[in-house]
């Protein structure tokens, strides 16, 4: 799709170049539902097998998880949420992990879904995992992807300051050079197709961010993120990390699966902290292995 000087790729094109076997490549339908206060929004995949919630990571949005879902609709009935703040999910002044817990839940409910899978990058690795401690009997098994206790957070410091500081653009392009600047290793594409996803673009021909440009509360992440072991003990669990992911070390994560009754890491090649954008193809058979059981 064209837009001004941008180009930006199609879902099924990109997908596929990145070794996405697609066996039905129709969109996904948008899902709206409502908890006090906020009005919250997915996009439902169908597919057939178990019921599987999708959870971003901060700043991103419900298709970050596209390209898996793409290659993993044959095996799961997906839903990938947008969290409050992000996408096309309303703002909120509360931001709390518990808060968006219970918006999973809410979700959950709405579609019907008794007992579910997640899975659940950064961010959403964070409120997966307390849904799992507090809603035990609503969650199956669970996946993070590379996010654990012992993470990195300061290696995210340049990508952080730039995505906080993103504002009204006049071309989307701009965002993608300034992107690739501080992840020189991404691919153009990929990067392309996110920044369309993170932007909406006005009437006025100017791209706006989604997201609620107000700072999270890093510390008490950074807090939720020492629960782990503790909230994931009686789960079976996969650990995904990415292979070059500087957000993520291997030692970290080897110690949370450690510690875990029934946990398992993978690690996928190529891929850094995004590794549902940067590696679609290996996660998807990750996930088709652990969800299925």
């Amino acid at each position: 799709m064209m837009n001004g000087r941008t180009t930006i790729p199609s879902m099924t094109d990109l997908a596929a170049a990145l070794g996405v076997q697609i066996h039905n490549a129709t969109p996904p339908r948008d899902v709206f539902y409502s908890r006090p206060g906020c009005r919250l929004h997915g996009l439902d995949w169908g597919g057939s097998g178990p019921e599987v919630l999708l959870l971003h990571g901060g700043r991103l949005t419900a298709h970050t998880w596209d390209f898996v879902c793409l290659g993993l609709r044959g095996d799961a009935r997906l839903v990938a949420l947008d969290l409050r703040g992000h996408g096309d999910s309303g703002w909120s002044d509360d931001y709390r992990i518990a808060t968006m817990a219970d918006d999973v839940v809410a979700a959950a409910d709405h579609l019907g879904f008794d007992r579910v899978r997640l899975v659940g990058m950064s961010l959403g690795g964070l409120v997966a995992a307390r849904v799992a401690e507090v809603y035990p009997d609503r969650v199956e098994r669970l996946v993070l992807v590379d996010v654990a206790t012992g993470a990195d957070f300061e290696s995210t410091k340049r990508m952080r300051d730039f995505i906080l500081g993103l504002g009204p653009v006049g071309e989307l392009d701009s965002v993608v050079d300034g992107a690739l600047q501080v992840s020189p290793l991404a691919d153009r594409a990929v990067v392309t197709y996110r920044m369309s996803k993170l932007f909406r673009l006005g009437a006025d021909g100017a791209w706006v961010p989604r997201a609620d440009p107000r700072t999270p509360d890093f510390p008490a992440l950074l807090a939720a993120i020492e629960l782990f072991a503790e909230q994931l003990a009686g789960l079976p669990v996969l650990l995904v990390r990415g292979g070059r992911s500087k957000v993520l070390p291997q030692s970290a994560a080897e110690r949370l699966v450690e510690r875990l009754p029934d946990g398992e890491l993978v690690v996928v090649p190529d891929a850094g902290h995004n590794v549902q954008e940067d590696n679609p193809a290996d996660l998807v058979t990750a996930l088709r292995v652990f969800l299925a059981r």
